[in-house]
């Protein structure tokens, strides 16, 4: 039971001296102020409830940037580089309250930081953060509270309680048309290759940077992924194997894939979406190259007959004019979803299309192949209702 020994401070204020235990031989003390014995004798007893939990008293100014960067530390160890610098820009964004004791850190602190990010713009969008952007701040908020809970710091997760915003927009992340399809399998560029493979064998992009074409058997149809690209503060390392371990597998691919292949001149060893010079890409290389394609395919396949920007012409590529963006800005992510879209529409068993895409767990597979489901479930119903309306 620990000890209280009461006095009148010349500020005014009551305090209590509180006996907690022993450090290194030396015995500990916590203090506590109150202007009015009800307030000391109420304040006192919280101490007493956490000392009964077992709470470490002596660490309540450690503040939540004291727990993150300790939590950030066993993370580095526990996942890829890429999910690692993925944390640590969550932790980023939790920095207006990086100073605050965790010990009496509020819902509402972390709340206000998820609203904030969901009005305001980010940096590299200059859009409002994404739905799943603000889901993982809060995850990340609440492994950080964890981590201090679990060692006696704290009691309650009040991460927990925060809310994300039902108005938050969601990321976009679709299959490409059959006519997207057909700018990417038309229209001849140096990235033409890299969005070949993600569309037509479901490839990543840190696997597709790492692809060699030792890794490439034509005849066979296959695709053999083991190494992927993590990029490290903007450059290339390879690693052996994938993602997860589930990404380390073989890919079918369709003959489009190959007879296109076929066509590419290279070097037997060399990769396969190499800088000009062959060598590995960083992640500004590969933006860069990105942005040059889209470009191309925005003049090529744009609607410029009703831009008042360039008087309804379409503007040469080179012209030193800024020009707009009338075509979807298409992604890698888009491409290897459109990977799994098109197994879905020829009848690749969920299992099979798991295996393919490299997911870790099924779930992610099914939750794809749940939503294609409905999409095109409605069509198949609207088809009735035209047929009927036809007929009536």
């Amino acid at each position: 039971m620990a000890r209280i020994k009461n006095k009148a401070r010349d500020d005014g204020r009551l305090q209590s001296k509180v006996y907690i235990g022993t450090k290194n031989g030396k015995k500990q003390y916590k203090y506590v102020y109150a202007t009015s014995t009800r307030e000391l004798e109420q304040k006192v007893q919280e101490l007493k409830t956490k000392l009964n939990k077992g709470l470490d008293l002596t660490a309540d100014r450690d503040t939540f940037g004291y727990w993150g960067e300790k939590w950030l530390k066993l993370k580095k160890i526990e996942v890829s580089v890429k999910r690692y610098e993925a944390y640590s820009k969550r932790f980023e964004n939790l920095e207006p309250i990086h100073d605050f004791n965790i010990s009496k850190l509020k819902a509402t602190d972390i709340q206000d930081i998820i609203l904030d990010c969901a009005d305001e713009p980010s940096e590299k969008t200059g859009k409002p953060y994404a739905k799943q952007t603000l889901i993982e701040i809060r995850n990340v908020a609440k492994q950080i509270i964890q981590l201090a809970i679990e060692n006696r710091v704290l009691d309650y997760n009040c991460a927990s309680a925060v809310k994300i915003p039902k108005t938050a927009e969601k990321s976009t992340r679709r299959a490409l048309t059959e006519e997207e399809q057909s700018w990417i399998t038309d229209t001849p560029h140096r990235a033409q290759t890299a969005a070949m493979i993600m569309m037509y064998a479901g490839l990543r992009r840190g696997e597709l940077l790492a692809l060699t074409w030792q890794d490439i058997d034509l005849d066979a149809h296959t695709i053999k992924v083991e190494r992927s690209v993590s990029m490290i503060k903007g450059k290339p390392h390879i690693k052996e194997g994938g993602k997860t371990d589930a990404a380390t597998r073989t890919v079918y691919i369709p003959g489009k894939l190959v007879n296109y292949l076929r066509n590419i001149a290279h070097s037997p060893l060399g990769l396969v979406c190499p800088t000009v010079k062959g060598s590995l890409m960083t992640e500004t290389g590969f933006s860069r190259m990105w942005a040059s394609y889209l470009n191309d395919l925005n003049i090529k396949y744009g609607d410029w007959a009703d831009c008042m920007q360039t008087g309804g012409k379409c503007p040469s590529k080179y012209a030193p004019i800024e020009k707009p963006f009338l075509i979807p800005r298409i992604t890698p992510h888009w491409l290897r979803h459109t990977f799994i879209t098109l197994m879905y529409l020829a009848g690749v068993d969920v299992l099979t299309a798991k295996e393919q895409a490299g997911h870790a767990d099924i779930k992610t597979t099914m939750a794809i192949y749940t939503h294609l489901d409905e999409k095109y479930k409605k069509k198949s119903i609207n088809k009735l209702d035209e047929y009927l309306e036809s007929i009536s």
